[in-house]
């Protein structure tokens, strides 16, 4: 909120730091051979590094976090869109619906905040038609990260069915291999870390340390979002796949409501409507519903402890 565009120095900590936790425990130093071969690590890393600087750059095209969250949650309309063309796959009527409310949903958003950002430009009749650009802009650059998001699942995927499941290896390698990528942003992340330096004094609670606040801000960005990845890692690993989206939709719902209300960020009843638009339909897509009726019959079958 205070450095719209330090989403590069925030994503080079990210990676940075997942980097070398698995450098350490996964690779064992670089000791331990990959099980999938180096050189499909390079494809599926040229394709995630493009995705979380793009994502990161729309955030500095006049696009509202909530906006970009919702955007995001549309990860299923482009997985489908894909699935159909590249892998020939088709679907039931249930998932066409749920991803007609997504992509209603989505259309509904940004109409909204089309409106919002033109009539915030025609306050300012010289910076109008340029501030509407750049959103146009930033929706172009946050659908070509939909699709290529999309298309790197699928990649994923093709690879996961032939060499197995290595889903702590994958993530080392999409977090280490993008490192040197980053040396094309240093001008960008060092301008980031100036200002945060330059930023007011933080006292850390319990330790006691004294460093400026945006710093105390990253660290705690690093830890959550390391936190963030380990978790995924392990609902993969223990729960079923639909499990894990059910899991991530709720979450992506709750730091939608958080950044709306904690932030004060614009949010009309359209925007509620449209929200639920996107989240009914992924709900839907996942057929939670289907997996909730057993689990409830059996809740209700169990016999009363006396």
């Amino acid at each position: 909120r205070q450095f719209p565009g330090c989403g590069n120095i925030v994503t080079f900590s990210q990676f940075l730091f997942i980097a070398v936790e698995g450098f350490i425990f996964e690779a064992n130093f670089g000791r331990k051979r990959p099980a999938i071969p180096i050189r499909n690590y390079f494809i599926m890393v040229a394709m995630f590094f493009t995705v979380s600087v793009v994502n990161n750059y729309a955030l500095n095209l006049n696009i509202a976090m909530p906006l970009h969250m919702i955007f995001r949650s549309g990860s299923l309309i482009a997985s489908m869109a894909l699935g159909i063309i590249i892998l020939k796959k088709r679907y039931s009527v249930s998932k066409y619906t749920s991803i007609a409310l997504v992509s209603l949903g989505i259309f509904t958003c940004t109409f909204m905040s089309a409106k919002q950002v033109a009539s915030d430009s025609s306050l300012n009749q010289e910076d109008g038609p340029q501030a509407f650009l750049w959103w146009l802009l930033g929706i172009a650059a946050l659908t070509f990260a939909l699709l290529m998001s999309a298309r790197m699942g699928i990649f994923q995927e093709t690879l996961y069915k032939k060499f197995g499941k290595h889903s702590k290896e994958a993530l080392f390698y999409n977090h280490a291999l993008p490192l040197p990528g980053f040396l094309l942003l240093a001008p960008n992340i060092y301008q980031h870390a100036v200002l945060f330096n330059q930023s007011e004094l933080f006292q850390v609670p319990v330790i006691g340390l004294t460093l400026p606040i945006m710093w105390f801000y990253l660290l705690m960005n690093v830890i959550t979002q390391y936190v963030c990845i380990r978790g995924v890692f392990i609902l993969t690993t223990e729960c079923t796949s639909l499990t894990v989206t059910l899991v991530v939709t709720l979450r992506k719902f709750v730091s939608l409501i958080f950044s709306i209300l904690y932030f004060q960020n614009p949010f009309t009843g359209w925007h509620w409507l449209g929200t639920a638009f996107v989240f009914v339909g992924t709900l839907m897509y996942t057929e939670v519903w289907n997996s909730l009726g057993p689990l409830l019959a059996r809740c209700r079958s169990r016999p009363k402890q006396e």
